[in-house]
């Protein structure tokens, strides 16, 4: 008869996060991921969730728990102001590298913005990190979406990027498909038209300059 393992103990719950905790973690992650003060904010919270639902499910009372955590939770905003001073978060610098990475993408600027916003970057940070990384919107910024549209278009197979023995009905197909999807994707119906309907060597051109600008 084989002896079964006797079952591990229960790990000892940590003592309840304190403001020096939450400052490592958010010098830890901030040394791993690039982030927005939103972002760290969050991931400072969950911290703290993950450690209330442990002392929960260890036997500790709901109201007891939340009332080990409320001081730590009332530093989260002066903890993430610290990581600003020391350069570890700027939501503008992060805004304008990623509108860069997602135009390269393929995102339409409306997407970019959106983006942006929905990580917890304000209006007026998002709307002057768009107009620096992609250019103005009446200018540089149209040949950046066209650009974009064209990564976009490409990776559809579709217009300039049409697999070469494609007949008649599978381009016609395709065209429409992808003029549907950009519209989806934030992207004018002019864009969507001039990308579309350009030469392959033009487009290939176009996307290796925004690349490399």
């Amino acid at each position: 008869m084989v002896a079964r393992p006797f079952p591990s103990a229960p790990r000892p719950l940590a003592p309840a996060p304190d403001a020096a905790v939450l400052r490592a973690a958010a010098l830890a992650y901030l040394a791993r991921f690039s982030a927005t003060r939103a972002g760290v904010e969050q991931m400072l919270a969950r911290h703290i969730d993950r450690w209330v639902r442990r002392a929960v499910n260890g036997g500790m009372d709901v109201e007891d728990a939340a009332r080990a955590v409320q001081a730590a939770r009332q530093t989260i905003p002066r903890i993430v102001t610290d990581m600003e001073g020391l350069g570890a978060v700027d939501d503008a610098r992060f805004s304008e590298f990623r509108a860069r990475s997602l135009a390269r993408a393929g995102r339409s600027r409306r997407m970019v913005a959106a983006h942006l916003g929905a990580r917890g970057v304000d209006e007026a940070t998002v709307a002057h990190a768009v107009e620096e990384a992609l250019g103005p919107r009446d200018g540089e910024g149209q040949e950046t979406e066209l650009a974009a549209a064209l990564v976009f278009v490409r990776k559809r197979r579709a217009g300039p990027f049409l697999r070469p023995d494609a007949d008649g009905e599978e381009a016609r197909r395709r065209h429409r498909r992808a003029l549907d999807a950009m519209a989806r994707a934030g992207f004018s119906h002019d864009t969507a038209r001039r990308a579309l309907d350009m030469d392959r060597d033009e487009a290939e051109d176009r996307i290796m300059c925004m690349r490399s600008a």
